[in-house]
């Protein structure tokens, strides 16, 4: 029980502080699982940040989800979702109120435009963390798969089956190559 209180508090903790959406979210996610609670480690955490982001829905969800699934199976799964879900949609609700009485208000026009700097910077700051903890090769795919989808505006649902294949196919090359060569010394 103990444990759904604590899944619960820091997914609260998650939605009542972020600002800017799912991607802004991941590093108090971060730094709610990984460096306080140690509930799991930092490369399953950037693991779990890649199938959040291809699974369908909202990556801060699917992280909750995730994070809480690990911990308690189905009701750490179900208490992290309504602890990430209940601050968000009451302040949206809150703010959905008012919001069409103060939209056109100089000040909260002033307010928005200078969250969004920092906004990407929480969005960014994942992005770099995984980005460093691949081989530099990956940042041709990067750029490759970035082109693809701003330029030549292929589908991300795409890019992301394709590297999918890819990643399986790249394995089995290597699994296939490793095993012919422990053959070839016996």
């Amino acid at each position: 029980m103990r444990l759904l209180w604590q899944l619960f508090i820091s997914f609260f903790r998650v939605g009542l502080f972020t600002f800017g959406g799912g991607f802004a979210m991941l590093p108090l996610i971060q730094n709610e699982v990984v460096d306080r609670h140690h509930w799991i480690g930092k490369q399953d955490f950037l693991d779990m940040m890649i199938v959040a982001q291809s699974a369908p829905g909202p990556i801060a969800l699917n992280s909750a989800v995730f994070v809480g699934y690990k911990m308690a199976r189905l009701w750490g799964a179900l208490v992290a979702l309504v602890g990430i879900v209940v601050p968000s949609f009451t302040i949206i609700l809150m703010i959905a109120l008012v919001f069409s009485d103060v939209r056109h208000n100089p000040v909260v026009d002033s307010a928005f435009k200078g969250m969004r700097p920092a906004v990407v910077a929480l969005i960014i700051i994942p992005v770099v963390d995984l980005a460093r903890k691949l081989h530099w090769s990956m940042s041709v795919v990067i750029v490759a798969v970035a082109f693809a989808i701003w330029k030549l505006e292929w589908s991300p649902i795409w890019m992301i089956a394709v590297a999918a294949v890819a990643g399986i196919a790249w394995e089995d090359f290597q699994a296939r190559r490793n095993l012919n060569a422990k053959n070839g010394e016996k």
